[in-house]
C-alpha cells in the first residue's frame, strides 16, 4: 500500500456442536480425551509439507488467449494427511510477497532450486501450521509468480483470491504449474478459510468477504480499505497526487506487466483527477455488498493511520452492523501498524482463540468477550461490550462567533454570526490546532467550555457546513481536536508509533530458512498539548453529487456535509473539544487551482458528533466548573512530512 503517513494504507447451536467434533479430531488420538480449548503445537513445523499450485482464476486480463493462474504456496502439517485427516486454512492473499515485503522487517518469499517456498513472511505459517492449521500464501494477479494483471481492488484482484477459496472447497481447477502441469486438488483440507492481513491484503480480505463467497468463515482486515475511492479521495477531494495505475505498475511482477498497458489505460481512465465517482469506483465499493457477507470480521485499525483513513473501517463495521455480521474490533493509537508489531503477545493469544473458535469450532469463549478493545493511552487498553458503546448518541454541536474574531465557541445552542478564513494550502491541521486560541487568517476555530467531566467520543461524526467562497474551486477540511496536554504515541514519526528494538522474540517452530522470531518494538511516544481526534476533507464542488464535481459561482452559498473518519476517543475532564473548519489540510489534501476565502453561515453550521450519553453528557461535561488554563500557542505532533508516496507493508 503506497505509505502517507504525518511525518509523512454464530452460527446455530448444532453447528457448532458438530464443528467442535470435528476439531476434535484433528488433534492426535491421546488428545482426544476431552474436546479441547485450544489448538497446541503438536505437528512438525520442520517436517511440514511445502508446496505450490497455480489455480485457474476464470479471467484472461493479460490478453494472453490462456486463462490466467494464481500462484498459492502451502506449507501444511504432514501428520493430520498421513491419517487422512483434514486441516482448515489460514491465508493471506497479497501483491506484496516479491516487490516489497510484509511486515515490520518487509519479508519476502524465498524458495528453494526446486522453487518450493522456503520461507513465509510474519509468523502466520510458524505459529499455527504446528497447531494443526494449513497457511496458504496467495500471489494476487499479475505479481510474484501469478499471471494476470493488478486492477487494485478490482474483480481482477478480488476474483484470483477468491478462486483460491473456491479450490480449497473443490469448486475450482489447480495445476502443478504456471503452464501446463497435471491437476491437484485440495483433499487435504475441509475448506473453512480465514483471511487475514494488512493494508492491501486485508483489503483483498474485505472484497473476497463481500462475494459471499461459501466456506470463507473469518477474514481479519487489517488497517484495510473497504471502498477504493475513499482510498484516493474525499468527497471529490483529492488524498494523493497519483492513481491507481501507477500503483499497479509498482506491484506488478515483471512478467506481467508487458501484457498489462490496457489495463492500466483503464485505470487511469476511470479514476479521474477531478475526484468525481465513476464506476471504476462502485466495483471497488465492498460497503455497497455487505449484505452478502457470510463471513465474521474481526476489525483491526489505527486511530492516527493517514495512510488508510480511517472512514474505511467506520463506514464497514457500520455496514456490517446493519446485516447482523459477527464481529470485532481493536482500535490502536498508532498509524499504519500490524497489532503484532504494538501489542503482539495479546494480539497473538487473540488471534490463536480467534481462528480456533471460528475455524475449529472451539467453543473458548471468545465470541463472548467485549467486542471492542480501545487503546486509551500507549499501551493501556480499554474494552466495551459493544462499538460505538451503548449509549452513544449524536449530538448536535453549534459553532458561534466569540468575542474575539476567529476564536468561537461551541455548544449545544444554535447561534448566528459568520468565520471567514482564507484557504492556505502551505499549513496542515497541526498548525491550526498549534493556534486555536488565537485569531489566524486561515481557519475558523471553535471550542467547548473546559469539561468538568471526561466526554467520549466513539463511531463517525459529519460537519455540515454553509460556505460562500470568492472562487470557482475550493477545499473544505473540518478537524475535532481535543485540546489539553496528554502523552500519546507518536503517530507523526516514520514508524508511525512505534520504535524496533535490537532484540527478537518467537512466535512459533524455526527452520533454518524461516525464522519464528522478530525483532521487539515499543511505544514511541510524544507529549502534546493538543490531539487531533478526527478529520474529514471535501471539494466544495461535488455538494451535490459524488459523481460530478460543477464549478462554483463565487459569492454564492452551498451546504455540503463533510463525512468525519471514525474514531474512539476520551476528552478528559480539564480539556475542551474543538471544531476547526479550514481550506486544504497540507500533505492530506490536494490544494485547488484556487485560493479562496470562504464565509461560513454560523447558523447553518454544525457538527454532528456521535458521545456516550449524547447532547445530555455534552451538557453535564460542559457546564459548570473552573476554567483549566490553555497556552495561547500550543505544542502537538510534528506536521507531516514532505514525502508522500512510499511503499508500505
Amino acid at each position: 500500500m503506497p505509505k502517507r503517513t504525518r511525518t509523512t494504507i454464530w452460527r446455530t447451536a448444532a453447528t457448532t456442536v458438530a464443528v467442535t467434533l470435528m476439531a476434535v479430531f484433528l488433534l492426535p488420538a491421546t488428545a482426544r480425551a476431552a474436546a479441547p480449548e485450544e489448538s497446541r503445537p503438536v505437528y512438525s513445523y520442520a517436517h511440514a509439507i511445502r508446496e505450490s499450485v497455480w489455480v485457474d482464476t476464470g479471467l484472461d486480463e493479460d490478453g494472453d488467449g490462456r486463462g490466467d493462474r494464481v500462484a498459492a504456496d502451502i506449507v501444511r502439517p504432514a501428520e493430520p494427511a498421513r491419517e487422512g485427516r483434514k486441516v482448515p486454512v489460514i491465508m493471506d492473499a497479497s501483491p506484496y510477497y516479491s516487490c516489497c515485503g510484509r511486515g515490520n522487517e518487509s519479508q519476502l518469499k524465498t524458495y528453494d532450486a526446486q522453487g518450493h517456498v522456503v520461507q513465509m513472511p510474519l509468523f502466520y505459517d510458524n505459529y499455527f501450521v504446528p497447531r494443526g492449521y494449513a497457511f496458504v500464501g496467495v500471489d494476487l494477479a499479475g505479481t510474484n509468480r501469478s499471471d494476470g494483471c493488478v486492477d487494485v481492488g478490482g474483480r481482477s484482484d478480488v476474483l484470483s483470491a477468491k478462486a483460491v477459496v473456491d479450490w480449497l472447497n473443490g469448486r475450482a481447477r489447480a495445476y502443478t504449474s504456471r503452464s501446463g502441469g497435471s491437476p491437484v486438488k485440495a483433499g487435504w483440507t475441509n475448506g473453512r478459510t480465514g483471511m487475514i492481513g494488512k493494508s492491501w491484503d486485508g483489503t483483498v480480505a474485505n472484497g473476497v468477504a463481500a462475494t459471499g463467497v461459501k466456506g470463507l468463515r473469518t477474514i481479519v482486515p487489517i488497517s484495510a480499505i473497504s471502498s477504493w475511492y475513499d482510498y484516493y479521495f474525499a468527497q471529490g477531494a483529492p488524498l494523493y497526487d497519483e492513481g491507481p495505475d501507477e500503483l499497479a505498475g509498482y506491484v506488478e511482477s515483471e512478467d506481467t506487466q508487458a501484457h498489462c498497458a490496457a489495463v492500466q489505460r483503464r485505470l487511469a481512465d476511470g479514476s479521474p483527477r477531478s475526484g468525481d465517482w465513476t464506476p471504476l469506483w462502485t466495483e471497488r465499493d465492498y460497503v455497497k455488498d455487505a449484505a452478502k457477507v457470510r463471513a465474521s470480521v474481526f476489525v483491526v485499525h489505527g486511530m492516527q493511520d493517514l495512510n488508510v483513513r480511517t472512514k474505511n473501517f467506520g463506514q464497514w463495521w457500520d455496514a456490517l452492523a446493519r446485516h447482523g455480521v459477527e464481529r470485532k474490533i481493536w482500535l490502536s493509537q498508532t498509524g499504519h501498524v500490524d497489532p503484532f508489531d504494538y501489542r503482539r503477545g495479546a494480539w497473538v493469544d487473540t488471534l490463536h482463540r480467534w481462528f480456533d473458535h471460528e475455524l475449529l469450532g472451539y467453543d473458548n469463549g471468545v465470541d463472548r468477550e467485549p467486542v471492542a478493545d480501545v487503546e486509551r493511552h500507549p499501551d493501556q487498553w480499554t474494552t466495551s461490550a459493544a462499538w460505538p458503546p451503548r449509549g452513544t448518541r449524536t449530538a448536535v454541536l453549534h459553532p458561534a462567533a466569540g468575542s474575539r474574531a476567529g476564536v468561537g465557541t461551541l455548544g449545544l445552542r444554535r447561534a448566528g454570526g459568520t468565520a471567514t478564513f482564507t484557504d492556505d494550502p502551505r499549513l496542515s491541521e497541526t498548525d491550526w490546532a498549534a493556534h486555536l486560541t488565537t485569531a489566524t487568517p486561515e481557519k475558523a476555530g471553535f471550542l467547548t467550555a473546559p469539561l468538568t467531566r471526561d466526554l467520549r467520543l466513539a463511531g463517525s461524526a459529519g460537519v455540515t457546513v454553509t460556505a460562500t467562497p470568492t472562487t470557482a474551486s475550493a477545499h473544505l477540511s473540518a478537524v475535532l481536536v481535543d485540546v489539553g496536554p496528554d502523552t500519546i504515541r507518536d503517530y507523526a514519526d516514520a514508524a508511525e508509533g512505534i520504535s524496533t528494538l535490537p532484540g527478537r522474540s518467537c512466535w512459533g517452530r524455526s527452520t533454518a530458512g524461516d525464522s519464528a522470531c522478530f525483532r521487539e518494538t515499543r511505544a514511541k511516544t510524544a507529549d502534546v498539548d493538543y490531539t487531533v481526534v478526527s478529520r474529514g476533507w471535501a471539494d466544495l464542488g461535488h455538494h451535490a453529487s459524488a459523481g460530478e464535481g460543477v464549478p462554483l459561482t463565487p459569492g454564492r452559498s452551498y451546504t455540503m456535509t463533510l463525512r468525519l473518519a471514525a474514531t474512539d476517543h476520551v476528552v478528559p475532564a480539564g480539556h475542551r473539544l474543538a471544531l476547526i473548519v479550514a481550506g486544504t489540510d497540507k500533505d492530506l489534501i490536494d490544494p485547488p487551482n484556487t485560493r479562496p476565502t470562504l464565509t461560513l453561515d454560523l447558523s447553518r453550521t454544525t457538527a454532528r458528533v456521535p458521545l456516550v450519553g449524547g447532547a445530555a453528557e455534552f451538557d453535564r461535561a460542559t457546564s459548570g466548573g473552573a476554567a483549566a488554563a490553555v497556552p495561547t500557542v500550543l505544542e502537538g505532533v510534528r506536521a507531516p512530512r514532505a514525502d508522500r508516496h512510499v511503499p508500505a507493508a
